[in-house]
């Protein structure tokens, strides 16, 4: 028999799932690395062009504090921005949510900030705001927007007609509406879109600190990766990338456990 908490959890988010996801996952990386060294062997490439893992592993190990402190800067201005993204997409779904002339006048602009690449908007940040920590959040947020807002709006919008005539039958008002039907449809909408944007948050901190560390003592992912394609260190770089895959994993599992607890918030049945 089921026990009362896992009436309510996906079924990815079962032990037995996660466990399975976990071990098939390790079995692709061990099986992608073994053909990696192989390969590198096989043909013979340079260490400039291509490392073995091997060698990957000994210049992570050997630059393990600056690839720590790097990591843990470019951590907290991606999981910042996810924040703020989810806060400031969260109000304008809200008010797209309760007016539909708003939601056909500003939401094309709100796409417009997922199809101009960040690279191309990054020098005139750099310029409104400087080579500062508010920059890189700034351009990050940019990137994490577009999925917020798109998942969250169409949760708002996607209570049942039945539902919504029953909270008209009994005379509630917009507001015990959104905050009684629309916000608990929304939530898994929310997750959907935060799971999106952590990805994201990552990629657009180091992308943004390629151009933020050019002025400034910015010691993130992203000013070590540039630092380090000068020097021609690729073993150090791919370090570096994969230090930034951890610090995606990290930042997707940490909104997994939030959606677990808004799920048992308000999808919990007794």
């Amino acid at each position: 028999m089921k026990s009362r908490s896992s009436r309510w959890l996906p079924r990815e988010w079962l032990p037995r799932e996660w466990l399975l996801s976990g071990l098939s996952a390790i079995l692709v990386a061990v099986l992608g690395l073994t053909l990696w060294h192989y390969a590198v062997q096989w043909f013979e490439l340079p260490k400039i062009l291509l490392p073995t893992p091997g060698q990957v592993l000994e210049a992570g190990i050997e630059r393990r504090a600056e690839l720590i402190a790097a990591g843990s800067v470019t951590l907290f201005t991606a999981a910042v921005s996810l924040m703020v993204s989810i806060v400031i997409g969260g109000l304008i779904s809200l008010v797209f949510s309760q007016s539909t002339m708003l939601r056909r006048a500003f939401f094309p602009y709100v796409v417009f900030l997922q199809t101009v690449p960040i690279v191309a908007i990054a020098p005139l940040l750099i310029i409104w705001s400087g080579y500062e920590f508010r920059t890189a959040v700034i351009a990050t947020v940019v990137i994490c927007l577009f999925p917020i807002v798109n998942n969250v709006t169409t949760g708002l919008r996607s209570a049942k007609p039945e539902h919504c005539d029953l909270f008209r039958l009994y005379g509630a008002s917009r507001w015990r509406t959104l905050w009684s039907l629309q916000l608990p449809t929304a939530v898994p909408f929310l997750l959907l879109g935060a799971r999106i944007s952590s990805g994201l948050a990552v990629i657009g901190a180091i992308v943004a600190e390629f151009f933020v560390s050019n002025g400034a003592s910015y010691t993130g992912l992203g000013a070590l990766m540039t630092a380090w394609q000068g020097l021609l260190q690729t073993d150090a770089l791919i370090a570096a990338l994969g230090v930034s895959t951890l610090l995606g994993l990290i930042l997707f599992g940490a909104v997994e456990l939030f959606g677990i607890l808004l799920l048992s918030r308000f999808h919990h049945v007794d």
